[in-house]
């Protein structure tokens, strides 16, 4: 029984930690490659994030472990931040 708290505490976690980073990390990644102004680039970016962080909650709960849930949160996550830093150093923004 203990277990399967456990599990379900990760999920959540996961939902709502993991979510909210793979958001932030969208929000920033395509602030600073979306192909328009700078202001219409950040309001569209931030619209955009609602949906990768209900997309992520979906995953995390769809999933068949906990262990998936989290890879499949921040693998997306880590990429989108290095594409941001890499964006940032060349000078996209």
């Amino acid at each position: 029984m203990m277990r399967y708290r456990l599990a379900v505490f990760s999920r959540a976690a996961a939902a709502i930690l993991g979510g909210y980073l793979l958001a932030s990390a969208a929000a920033a990644c395509l602030a600073v490659w979306l192909p328009m102004r700078r202001p219409d680039a950040v309001v569209t970016a931030q619209m955009l994030s609602f949906v990768f962080y209900a997309c992520g909650v979906i995953w995390v709960f769809a999933t068949r472990n906990a262990w998936r849930a989290w890879a499949g949160i921040l693998m997306p996550a880590a990429l989108l931040g290095f594409l941001f830093l890499a964006g940032r150093t060349m000078g996209v923004a």
